[in-house]
């Protein structure tokens, strides 16, 4: 009893020291950027506000990084309870304790939302507002999800430091990185995967240093080649961290949003770089504005990027 008393204050210090002194960082905003699409399909469906998911995702998890989700893709701390999956053991409010373990982190959203819509421990939850995340976090506590005693304050904290509020409003989703945020990937891999962008109609991830055509087309299932292609670039070229690469074809022009706008060219910029950021084939680029690779580009040119 002593020990457990132990572990639970070392539990509710840790949120308690969290929820008073957390800072924005890079490594939440992308567990974020990855899993939002997925978090918002699973409030659609089971009426669980998104930003719940997700606050319960970063704390319960460590951003994906705990080895709970890095062995068993287990986002959320739910323990065996009549589980007939794989399990994993790991000392929690008492030793040796037994874990579900999920092939994907898709399947763990999936048994989060399950876990919380089919006990009646919860029902009190469902009757509140989507947009009531203060209601949900206090209930989540009162319901007996977590032991410490600033569980509740830790996620109100986060919601609000991350704006994850704003995903309680969303109506629709978008499927291809809603399905792709839970895609199975290795138990043993503990980086995440590259969040999804979108733009102009098409998909793009951002390099990360040491990444190569083949790394990336592995993770998103596009050969090293056709992801060149896509980019136009050689596939045995050097990426630089920070690089856009499209995953499917680009677009002969800019999207609608751009119609009319021009575009100036800024130091260090180039033609290619410009089609990038819109999402242009770079020959496109070139031929709405009369030009060909030949012609040098200057600071303060104006381009067009919408035919």
């Amino acid at each position: 009893m002593k020990r457990l008393f132990t572990i639970i204050i070392i539990f509710s210090t840790a949120t308690a020291i969290w929820a008073q002194s957390a800072r924005w960082n890079s490594v939440y905003q992308g567990y974020i950027d990855q899993y939002k699409e997925l978090a918002i399909e699973q409030m659609l469906k089971y009426h669980i506000p998104a930003s719940i998911t997700l606050a319960q995702g970063l704390l319960e998890s460590g951003a994906g990084r705990s080895s709970l989700a890095v062995r068993g893709n287990n986002h959320f701390g739910i323990k065996c309870h009549d589980w007939r999956g794989r399990t994993m053991y790991k000392d929690d409010d008492y030793q040796n304790e037994c874990f579900r373990v999920y092939d994907n982190a898709r399947q763990s959203y999936e048994d989060h939302s399950l876990f919380l819509s089919r006990q009646r421990r919860y029902a009190p939850l469902f009757q509140l507002r989507l947009t009531d995340y203060k209601g949900w976090a206090n209930g989540l506590k009162r319901c007996g999800y977590a032991t410490s005693p600033t569980y509740a304050s830790a996620l109100i904290s986060i919601i609000e430091l991350y704006n994850l509020s704003q995903y309680d409003r969303a109506s629709s989703y978008d499927p291809y990185i809603a399905q792709r945020a839970g895609k199975d990937r290795p138990a043993n891999q503990g980086d995440l995967l590259h969040p999804i962008y979108r733009n102009n109609d098409n998909y793009y991830v951002k390099v990360r240093k040491g990444d190569t055509f083949q790394s990336i087309g592995k993770e998103v299932g596009v050969s090293a080649k056709k992801l060149a292609d896509y980019n136009e670039r050689d596939r045995h070229a050097r990426l630089q961290e920070g690089d856009i690469l499209y995953l499917k074809k680009k677009k002969k022009h800019a999207s609608k949003e751009f119609k009319g706008h021009i575009h100036v060219v800024q130091p260090g910029e180039s033609m290619y770089l410009i089609s990038q950021r819109y999402g242009i084939r770079l020959k496109y680029l070139y031929k709405m504005n009369g030009m060909s690779p030949d012609d040098v580009l200057h600071v303060n040119d104006r381009l067009r990027v919408y035919k």
